[in-house]
Parts: structure tokens; sequence; C-alpha cells
């Protein structure tokens, strides 16, 4: 049982949560770029899956993107950390869905994660691991928001053990 605490007290350490959250954001401003540049070709993506009507694949291609530019700075500035890492987690689990069921319909389609170009990416195991293991450390940054720089007004998920009552 030991080594096991020593682990769960290694990743929910300041210096591996301050990684983390430089890290997942990192990666979601990267990814929001290309596709802030280009939204109808971010739609033709979306479309690739087979999931949506295309005329829901535009909004997406539209909001998406902003999502993750916003939610990626959220979690690297420290404002709204929780917010921000809430909503990557969503992201993450509409990723995730889009991915499997693509897999599982045998589609040989660019993932949309980092490029627009259709060549690109595939989607397969590999990139359902990758947010498997975003969406673990971003439920450690949920959690364990180190240096969070939220108002003043936020309500704490937890009660602080150290202040008096």
């Amino acid at each position: 049982m030991k080594p096991l605490r020593a682990f769960l007290s290694l990743i929910k350490s300041r210096e591996i949560i301050f990684i983390a959250r430089m890290v997942i954001g990192t990666i979601f401003i990267a990814a929001a770029i290309p596709k802030l540049a280009d939204p109808k070709s971010f739609a033709l993506v979306i479309a690739n899956y087979k999931l949506i009507p295309p005329s829901a694949g535009l909004v997406m291609a539209t909001l998406i993107p902003w999502m993750e530019l916003l939610a990626g700075l959220g979690i690297i500035t420290g404002y709204y950390i929780r917010g921000s890492a809430f909503v990557l987690i969503g992201l993450l689990v509409v990723f995730l869905f889009a991915i499997m069921a693509g897999i599982l319909r045998g589609l040989d389609i660019s993932c949309g994660c980092f490029t627009l170009d259709p060549a690109a990416g595939r989607i397969g195991w590999q990139k359902v691991a990758e947010n498997v293991l975003m969406v673990a450390f971003l439920f450690l940054v949920y959690l364990y928001p180190s240096g969070v720089r939220e108002p003043e007004h936020a309500v704490p998920l937890a009660p602080d053990p150290k202040e008096p009552h």
C-alpha cells in the first residue's frame, strides 16, 4: 500500500499538476489555432466522422476551437482552472466518443487534432489512449488545482483543513 500512496502523492504534487497544466494547455491552444484560421476545413473534418448533420458541423467547427483556446489559456494562466479543466474533459469525452465510433465503423480519417490536412493524424487506438491520459491528468488538475488564482467569490470544493473554523 505504501508504493501506491507514494505514487498518488507524487502525481498530486504541485510540480506534476503544474507540468500537466502547462502541457495540456499548450496542446489545446496549439490544436485550436489551425481550426480558428480555417473553420470551413475543420467542418469538413467533423463531417468525415459522419455523426452529425453538416449544418451542426459548421456550428461545432466554430465553437470547439474557441472552447479549446479559452480553456487552454485558463489552464495555463491559472484563472478558472477548475472550469477550464471541466470544459476540456467534456471536449475530450466527445472526442473519445467520435474517435471510437469512427474506429468501430472502420473509418480511415484524420482526427483533426492539430492539422486540417485530411492525410495527417489518422484516428486509431493510440489517439484513444492519448485522450484517456489527458482526461486522467485533467481530473487531477480539477481535483488538485495547485496555484489556483480564482476569484475571491469562487466556492471551494472542500473547506481548507488548515483554516480555523
